[in-house]
């Protein structure tokens, strides 16, 4: 205790919202004496979001255990108890006031390349130095950020699998190491009793409860460990039952890494041991957070992808406009394109906040390819939607299915969505779960209704028109469109 060069610091928990492997944490109890933990809810953040919105609900009840947590952790070493610090306001300001309310030398908070989080970070910085306060920030949701993995010529990648590859080869047990908490925890102080620490319910943050009980999605570090012992023990299976919707095969465990429930290096950590001893399935899902890692370096060396194409000539794109495509965006916004795939994959989106992973390919194509319309507006709408919405991802899938980001889908590529549903979902269990007027037809004729014979809607009970869409665009035709809008843009290059 004695060595430590600071009297007192604060914890800014962010996108870390957990105890276990905690790197701002760990290294503020390793430097300093008296160690508080605040999480401010940012309104610049929550005050244009509905009303209803279950990533709030999510971070709220997180956070009441989060400090539940640290309480329990404190007392464990020792200590007489502390309590995570909660603010509902301007989050630079609120860090600062509680830095001075606190008498801290330092701030510690986790790394975060959001555009917003880098320019509130620069503020609060700069605010913090004026009173003589450090803010020292730390790697902590990615295992390689930034400038860790670099080519020969010491440039970012812009190709996935030279990425992955070098990714790969940097990959060791340092890369992984735990930051440990509770060794330290006796350096949590308690709170002051002139600071109110208590976490505001949901109603006092200006939001109404949502379903997020109904469905399936324990909240915090405890909710997490629940779905990661859940998928640790199907992982060997991920590689082939992860692209269909109906089965229970993806890890769902997006909503606690968005909000670091769950630490990555102990996710990537359990895959890459799992496959040391030939698991597929591991491999093929350590696949996947190495994709999260590749945008997430995107976007930090190539900012301009947050409202322009990575690849500038594609700024070009023609997108349609007008009041024709804004009836087919909300007619894809709501599941009513006549394409059932993609209707069920809206559907369930709108109504639980999650997609699943090939849906979310399905149904950005269907927009920016089938109906022709500007991929922003895609990316804004599950920006608003998903429970594990985070920038980069959003931001380099939808740029991938539109084939003007980093190492995208090629233009010439169209999802057709009846013969992805006919592979995906042969049987049709995903569809039928969401879109009940369909439930009745065959197999064979679910994935395109409107090849059904009168005998066969009859039979159905289904009236085409009246109980489901007949299909806003004809496939081969807005697969010409498509080809003709991009090739359009390759012949001004």
């Amino acid at each position: 205790m004695h060595d430590k060069p600071l009297a007192a610091a604060l914890v800014w928990l962010r996108r870390d919202l957990r105890v276990h492997d905690n790197a701002a944490l760990h290294h503020a109890l390793h430097a300093a004496r008296r160690v508080w933990c605040a999480f401010v809810f940012d309104r610049t953040i929550l005050d244009p979001l509905p009303r209803v919105d279950r990533r709030v609900q999510f971070i709220r009840d997180s956070v009441a255990e989060l400090d539940a947590t640290l309480l329990r952790t404190a007392q464990q070493a020792g200590s007489p108890g502390t309590r995570l610090l909660v603010r509902h306001g301007d989050a630079a300001r609120e860090i600062v006031k509680l830095a001075d309310a606190l008498g801290v030398q330092a701030v510690f908070a986790s790394h975060d390349d959001d555009p917003y989080a880098l320019q509130r970070d620069g503020q609060v910085r700069g605010a913090l130095a004026e009173r003589g306060v450090a803010l020292h920030t730390s790697k902590d949701h990615v295992v390689f950020e930034r400038t860790d993995v670099l080519n020969a010529a010491r440039l970012p990648y812009v190709v996935f699998t030279p990425y992955k590859n070098a990714w790969l080869r940097q990959l060791d047990e340092r890369a992984l190491a735990e930051h440990p908490v509770t060794g330290l925890a006796a350096a949590l102080a308690p709170v002051p009793d002139a600071i109110d620490a208590a976490p505001p319910t949901l109603q006092a943050l200006g939001f109404l409860p949502t379903n997020l009980q109904h469905l399936r999605l324990p909240t915090g570090e405890s909710g997490a460990e629940t779905m990661w012992a859940d998928f640790i023990e199907r992982i060997d299976d991920y590689a082939r039952a992860r692209d269909y919707p109906a089965l229970k095969g993806p890890s769902y465990l997006g909503t606690h890494l968005r909000f670091g429930t769950l630490s990555i290096r102990r996710m990537v950590r359990a895959a890459w041991q799992r496959t040391q001893v030939g698991s597929v399935g591991a491999q093929a899902w350590l696949s996947e957070l190495i994709w999260r890692e590749f945008f997430h370096q995107v976007l930090h060396h190539h900012p301009h992808v947050v409202g322009h194409a990575f690849r500038r000539e594609y700024d070009a794109v023609h997108w349609e406009h007008g009041k024709k495509a804004d009836a087919h965006f909300a007619a894809w916004c709501e599941g009513r394109t006549g394409y059932p795939l993609v209707d069920a994959a809206m559907q369930q989106i709108n109504s639980t906040g999650y997609m699943h992973n090939r849906l979310r390919m399905v149904t950005a194509s269907f927009l920016t390819k089938h109906l022709g319309i500007d991929w922003r507006r895609g990316e804004a709408y599950f920006a608003e939607k998903l429970n594990d919405f985070d920038l980069a991802s959003n931001n380099g899938g939808w740029q991938w299915a539109a084939s003007t980001g980093c190492d995208a889908q090629p233009y010439f590529r169209i999802f057709n969505p009846v013969t992805q549903s006919q592979k995906f979902d042969p049987q049709g269990a995903f569809i039928r779960r969401y879109l009940p007027a369909l439930s009745k037809l065959p197999d064979a004729l679910l994935h395109a209704p409107w090849r059904a014979r009168p005998v066969d809607l009859q039979a159905a009970d289904l009236v085409l028109g009246r109980d489901y869409p007949l299909p806003i665009v004809q496939h081969e035709a807005a697969r010409t469109a498509a080809l003709a809008r991009y090739a359009a843009v390759k012949a001004r290059g």
